[in-house]
């Protein structure tokens, strides 16, 4: 079996820590994903039904904030970047394939993306409930010395760590 190289996890830390830091010097704000899917969601809503953008609260305050625009978003931009920058990655390094990975014991594609799709899910919504996703309110938090990024890493990590013991089986 051949073995894939891969960046240092430890110069891949330094470098994702000068890019947070680059992000904060420039625009003033750390980074973060979360928000980039909420200004496609209020695009795609604002677009196929501009009757409920409208009449809904959450919305009208959306698209007033983003001066009606809300693919301007610095995050949409982003996301679009570390899309692109992952291709280019994948394609540079001939890893680039399109493959379903799953543990061992997990017996079927079907269960492997649907416990993909339910993760996805729970993870969209503890964003939202958070304020953030893991690279906004942790790595960006933490950064700052955040109170909330603090917790909000030892929650991260507290809650991987309680939920692997149920769900080891099917990687092991």
């Amino acid at each position: 079996m051949e073995q894939n190289k891969y960046l240092n996890p430890y110069i891949a830390g330094v470098l994702l820590g000068l890019v947070l830091l680059l992000a904060i010097f420039v625009s003033g704000r750390g980074l973060g994903a979360s928000g980039a899917i909420k200004s496609v969601t209020v695009y795609g809503v604002e677009k196929i039904a501009p009757s409920h953008a409208e009449n809904t609260k959450f919305y009208q305050k959306y698209l007033e904030e983003h001066n009606n625009s809300p693919l301007k978003n610095w995050l949409v931009f982003e996301v679009a970047g570390v899309i692109i920058g992952a291709f280019i990655s994948g394609l540079t390094a001939n890893r680039l394939a399109l493959k379903l990975e799953k543990g061992p014991n997990v017996k079927t594609n079907g269960i492997r993306i649907l416990g993909a799709i339910v993760g996805g899910f729970l993870f969209g919504v503890g964003s939202q409930l958070g304020r953030g996703c893991t690279s906004g309110a942790a790595l960006s938090g933490l950064a700052v010395l955040s109170t909330g990024g603090i917790l909000t890493m030892f929650a991260i990590f507290g809650g991987a760590y309680a939920f692997a013991y149920f769900f080891r089986k099917l990687w092991l």
